[in-house]
């Protein structure tokens, strides 16, 4: 995985840089999020993988598929990257971007796990002190997992804290066998 990164990251750079430039972070963000939707679906991904279909034959699929979020850079992208046997990192790339986009936008996107449903209060709370410890804008979304039997789990980016019950019973049960 890390070597399709690696691979990706030039072409992320790319299209981030331009899309700076030119004030259309958002417009690219909704374009590679589409586009990483469509070469995700298993039906394009196996027409998409047809040997007859040529690079440019993908592009246009891909293209006519998602023209409604593209302007004639986008589509120089995807033909770019069809050339280069490059479509299936549009993930990837979807992804790298949305990061680097968060990061030049000083926010951060955190999931928040809990075991119960918190009150807006608490969320709150703990929003406003994340943001102070992080010095970003914090966006926090919940989600309810009662597998986790009580306490909490938050993912940012690529920090995962995990002081769930669940984790320390596995972590006292592995102390114990050991």
């Amino acid at each position: 995985m890390a070597e399709l990164n690696t691979i990706a990251r030039p072409y992320t750079k790319a299209a981030f840089e331009y899309a700076l430039s030119e004030g259309s972070l958002d417009k690219w963000s909704a374009m590679l999020s589409f586009t990483a939707m469509i070469v995700s679906d298993n039906e394009l991904k196996r027409v998409l993988g047809t040997p007859s279909l040529s690079a440019e034959g993908k592009a246009e699929l891909i293209i006519s598929v998602a023209s409604k979020y593209m302007d004639t850079a986008g589509k120089n992208f995807i033909h770019l990257l069809a050339e280069n046997g490059r479509l299936p990192l549009l993930v990837i790339i979807s992804t790298q971007f949305d990061r680097l986009k968060t990061d030049h936008e000083k926010s951060i996107d955190v999931d928040l796990t809990t075991a119960y449903e918190l009150e807006s209060e608490l969320v709150d709370k703990l929003s406003k002190a994340l943001c102070s410890k992080l010095g970003r804008e914090v966006k926090v979304t919940t989600k309810v997992d009662q597998s986790i039997i009580g306490g909490v789990i938050l993912r940012a980016n690529d920090l995962v804290i995990d002081d769930s019950v669940r984790a320390k019973l596995a972590k006292l049960a592995v102390a114990m066998n050991s």
